[in-house]
């Protein structure tokens, strides 16, 4: 497997990304893509949350690109299609962090996948359908960190 470049706009994330503002996803800058990329997955994980791997956001089944915009919509809609999976908060879509007052900044992590073929997943996908997707079909992986205070 080989490597992806992943990178955000910042090493924090704004509070248009939080509970505290619009709420969006964030800008993922990727590259360079494996030309054989037909898809990619995207995994937004808060390990400050319990459980210690919360999913913020699953995206699939997005076209092979060098920018996923910032405010992908949870119908899969907009300039770039997707798939939404639904986090551990129990909605479909991004899931806008939002750390309790007086907790230390929470570390998220964004792990991008640029897969083999298009996965055969539906709105609402997990986190575990997710990964039983992609397995066998990962050409590439990338993450990078962003604080959110």
């Amino acid at each position: 497997m080989d490597a992806l470049a992943v990178q955000l706009d910042g090493a924090e994330l704004g509070d248009m990304h939080t509970c505290r503002g619009a709420g969006i996803s964030p800008h993922i800058r990727l590259g360079p893509l494996d030309p054989r990329a037909r898809s990619l997955a995207v995994v937004v994980i808060d390990p400050f949350e319990p459980g210690c791997s919360f999913s913020l956001w699953l995206a699939a089944r997005i076209p092979p690109t060098d920018l996923i915009p910032a405010g992908m919509p949870a119908d899969g809609g907009g300039p770039l299609p997707s798939v939404q999976g639904t986090g551990h908060g129990g909605r479909v879509g991004w899931q806008p962090p939002c750390p309790r007052k007086g907790d230390p900044p929470h570390l998220l992590t964004v792990k991008v996948y640029a897969l083999d073929e298009m996965p055969a997943l539906e709105t609402g996908f997990t986190h575990g359908e997710l990964v039983g997707a992609m397995r066998g079909h990962v050409l590439q992986f990338g993450s990078t960190n962003a604080f959110v205070r």
